[in-house]
């Protein structure tokens, strides 16, 4: 089958980027969708048992900082369009190995971004979207939003590895005329969800009755967005976002984690058939972590105006779609707490 499109999607198997596999395969039957994913503790084939046998999907286990897979999987499936996603994640993680997150979200950013500029001799016919993080802004005080031309400030080796990775690309579209869409997004969450972040790390100690950490005074504000919500909108981007810009992408739901962690207690109080309260009594405060940002807020009225995007659901409608997937999926969740998890969370916590 001939097919209209040949993407790229880096990270397929992870959280936010197995939700943009499944979109793409289920939206254009003449698109062939590759997923390229080096396979590490928050990449999981799981994520996508429902499209793995679909005509419009290959699996390519690579790592995007390795010039032969990135070669190999450009050649074997003549790459049209990249939607690069693949990134270590973790802010503590970055604390702890920085050069980790120089490898993958630098390094192999350039790296997929040389082979784009090589492979493609028409670079107008082609789209390379780079998707980033507002922590690349650094950290608000208690007014203001992010926008498109607020100042890089970052403050942790993640964001910072970022913040560089966004310059690559900006400097691949005005160096080299590759064209490059980018996206800058709030705190995603949702189903499949590695549990080592705030919202699926705070069902899964609920459920089992443990502790549920909190940094410093719960007291740090961010702005959270529904992972189906983001797809859409890096859908809409990379379809109609002008080449050579960037678009920011939020939920526009500003809350504390204290806030949020109290809110999801009653809320699985109550899907658990606990006394509305009960679990908040597992709350307790931890050390903050270093360079803790106070607080991320998105304006995504750019989004809005040019591709007519906005948030499909409310936090709290969000929130309890996330939950009764959590509740309904043991399996899975047992599956990826097996491992490297327990060992990493035996000393480390989250609230990004």
């Amino acid at each position: 089958m001939e097919f209209k499109k040949r993407i790229l999607v880096t990270g397929g198997a992870g959280f936010i980027g197995s939700h943009m596999v499944r979109l793409l395969v289920n939206t254009y039957s003449d698109y062939l969708v590759i997923n390229f994913d080096k396979l590490t503790y928050a990449g999981n084939l799981e994520n996508l048992k429902d499209i793995e046998n679909k005509s419009n999907y290959v699996f390519f286990q690579g790592d995007v900082s390795s010039e032969k897979d990135v070669n190999e999987v450009f050649k074997t499936h003549q790459i049209s369009d990249v939607i690069h996603l693949a990134a270590e994640s973790h802010v503590d993680r970055s604390i702890e190995s920085p050069m980790e997150f120089v490898q993958t979200n630098v390094l192999g950013t350039v790296n997929l971004l040389q082979h784009a500029k090589n492979f493609w001799e028409d670079k107008g016919k082609h789209v390379f979207h780079h998707v980033s993080t507002d922590e690349v802004y650094g950290s608000l005080g208690n007014t203001g939003l992010f926008t498109e031309k607020t100042p890089y400030d970052p403050r942790s080796p993640y964001s910072s590895s970022k913040a560089s990775s966004d310059h690559f690309v900006m400097a691949f579209y005005h160096t080299y005329g590759l064209s490059i869409k980018m996206s800058n997004c709030s705190n995603n969450y949702g189903s499949h969800h590695f549990p080592e972040k705030l919202i699926p790390l705070m069902i899964h100690n609920i459920c089992n009755n443990k502790d549920l950490p909190v940094y410093g005074k719960g007291d740090n504000i961010r702005d959270w967005l529904w992972v189906e919500d983001h797809a859409r909108a890096i859908n809409e981007i990379f379809h109609h976002g002008r080449v050579g810009q960037s678009y920011n992408v939020g939920g526009l739901n500003e809350w504390t984690n204290l806030d949020l962690v109290e809110y999801l207690c009653d809320l699985m109080d109550k899907k658990l058939n606990r006394n509305i309260g009960a679990s908040r009594k597992l709350i307790r405060f931890v050390k903050d972590r270093a360079g803790h940002d106070q607080r991320y807020a998105i304006d995504a009225s750019k989004l809005k105006e040019e591709l007519n995007w906005s948030p499909s659901v409310t936090f709290e409608e969000g929130l309890e779609k996330t939950v009764d997937w959590y509740l309904n999926n043991e399996e899975w969740i047992n599956q990826v707490t097996s491992g490297d998890y327990q060992k990493y969370y035996s000393k480390h916590y989250n609230n990004r």
